[in-house]
C-alpha cells in the first residue's frame, strides 16, 4: 500500500452514517465533535446528525464564536475547548478506596475497562499531542496502566483541515494540517457545488479491515488531487507561525530578559491554557477520609504550573511568582520538553491562545522574548 491511490478510498457524504454504524457493530463507543453550550465539544454521538453540520468557528486572542456555514459540511471548523485527553488521560481518576472492616481494613481499586473507543473528527495537530502523551504516559519508565489500557482498545479516524483558523500555526510545528501517521483511517473532506465526498486514506491494518467491511471504491486521480490541493491550500493560510527550529535556543538564551514581567503583569494565571492544551499531563493526588473514620480515598486530578501549591514543598513554593510560573509554562512547553521528551510540547493547535482570558498569544510572547 504505498501507492497513494492504493490506500485512498472514497466515502460519499451521504455514506458517512455507514463508518458510524460499522464501528458500532465492531462494539465500540463512538466519540465525535458536537455542539454543547455554544462550543463544539467532544462527546459520545450516535448519528451523523449529531455532528456540527453546517457550522464553523471564528476565533482569535480570547475569543470563540460559532457561525453558521452555506454548506452542509461536517468538520468544517478547527478545534474547541476540549481535547481527546479527557478520554485517555481524564480530569478525575479514582485511584483505590479504603473501607473499614472491624479491626482491619479492606482495600480496592478501580477496575479497568476494556471498552473500545473510537474517535471521529481528529485533526493532525492531535494526533500529534496524543503521540506526545504516549512518549510519556505509556512509552516511559513508569506507564499509565489506565491510559495504556486506553490507548490500545482505540480507532481512530483523523480529519485532515482544509480551513485553519486564526489561532492555528501547526504549519510551522510541523504537526499539520495533514494526518500523516498516528492514525487508522485519516478523511479529507471535499464539499463542491455538485458533491460532497470524503477522500480517505487507510493508516493502519484496522483501517483497512473496516473499508473492506463498507465496500468502497479507491479514489480516483482527480480526488486525489483535489484533497491534496484542499489540505495545501490550508497549511498557507495559517494565522499565525512559530520558528520552531530555533526557539529552544533564543529562550534559554533569555531566561532572565525582562520581558518576562510584562507578560506575567498581564497573566491571571487561571490555568486556562494548561486545561485544553491537549499535550499537558500534570496531576495532583489526594488523600481523603469521611468523619467517621470509616472510609478513605485517594484520587488524582489534573494540575496547573499555573497554581503556587503546584510547586510547594516544605518551606513554600518554589515558583511564588505569576513571572516565574508563566517562565516555567513556556519554557517547559516550547524548550526543556525538547530535552526531556525528544519533542516540543506545543503542537500549534492555538487553543491557548483562543481561551485566554486576557488574549496571551504564545507564538506573540516568544517572538518577542527572542528579539
Amino acid at each position: 500500500m504505498t501507492d497513494q491511490k492504493k490506500k485512498s478510498v472514497v466515502i460519499e457524504a451521504s455514506e458517512l452514517q455507514n463508518l458510524i454504524d460499522v464501528l458500532r457493530k465492531k462494539e465500540f463507543q463512538i466519540y465525535g465533535p458536537s455542539i454543547e453550550s455554544s462550543a463544539i465539544v467532544y462527546q459520545e454521538i450516535n448519528t451523523v446528525g449529531d455532528l456540527p453540520v453546517g457550522w464553523s468557528d471564528s476565533q482569535d486572542s480570547g475569543h470563540y464564536r460559532l457561525t453558521r456555514n452555506k454548506k452542509d459540511t461536517f468538520f468544517d471548523y478547527t478545534v474547541g475547548p476540549h481535547s481527546w485527553k479527557k478520554y485517555l488521560h481524564p480530569p478525575e481518576r479514582q485511584l483505590l478506596e479504603v473501607a473499614r472492616n472491624g479491626r482491619s481494613f479492606e482495600l480496592s481499586k478501580p477496575v479497568m475497562q476494556s471498552t473500545r473507543k473510537a474517535f471521529i473528527g481528529v485533526r493532525a495537530c492531535e494526533l500529534h499531542a496524543i503521540s506526545r502523551q504516549d512518549r510519556i504516559l505509556m512509552d516511559g519508565e513508569f506507564a499509565d496502566s489506565f491510559y495504556t489500557q486506553a490507548r490500545k482498545n482505540l480507532f481512530i479516524v483523523a480529519v485532515n483541515c482544509t480551513r485553519p483558523n486564526s489561532t492555528c500555526f501547526c504549519a510551522s510545528m510541523k504537526t499539520g494540517p495533514k494526518a500523516n501517521e498516528g492514525f487508522d483511517l485519516a478523511l479529507t473532506e471535499i464539499s463542491e457545488s455538485n458533491r460532497h465526498y470524503f477522500v480517505t486514506e487507510v493508516g493502519s491494518d484496522a483501517g483497512g479491515k473496516l473499508i473492506k467491511d463498507l465496500a468502497l471504491r479507491a479514489a480516483d486521480s482527480a480526488e486525489i488531487e483535489s484533497a491534496q490541493k484542499a489540505v495545501e491550500k490550508a497549511a498557507g493560510k495559517m494565522g499565525r507561525q512559530l520558528d520552531s527550529e530555533n526557539i529552544q535556543k533564543l529562550l534559554y538564551k533569555n531566561y532572565n530578559n525582562a520581558y518576562w514581567e510584562e507578560i506575567a503583569s498581564r497573566c491571571l494565571t487561571c490555568g486556562n491554557c494548561t486545561l485544553v492544551c491537549p499535550t499537558c499531563f500534570c496531576t495532583n493526588t489526594t488523600d481523603t477520609t469521611d468523619l467517621g473514620g470509616q472510609h478513605a480515598g485517594r484520587r488524582r486530578q489534573w494540575d496547573s504550573c499555573f497554581t503556587v501549591d503546584f510547586s510547594y514543598i516544605h518551606g513554600g513554593s518554589i515558583r511564588a511568582s505569576d513571572t516565574s510560573r508563566y517562565r516555567q509554562w513556556l519554557m517547559h512547553k516550547l524548550a526543556y520538553w525538547q530535552d526531556q521528551f525528544g519533542a516540543m510540547g506545543c503542537v500549534g493547535c492555538g487553543r491557548c491562545i483562543t481561551w485566554c482570558p486576557v488574549g496571551i498569544d504564545i507564538t506573540e510572547e516568544a517572538r518577542k522574548i527572542c528579539k
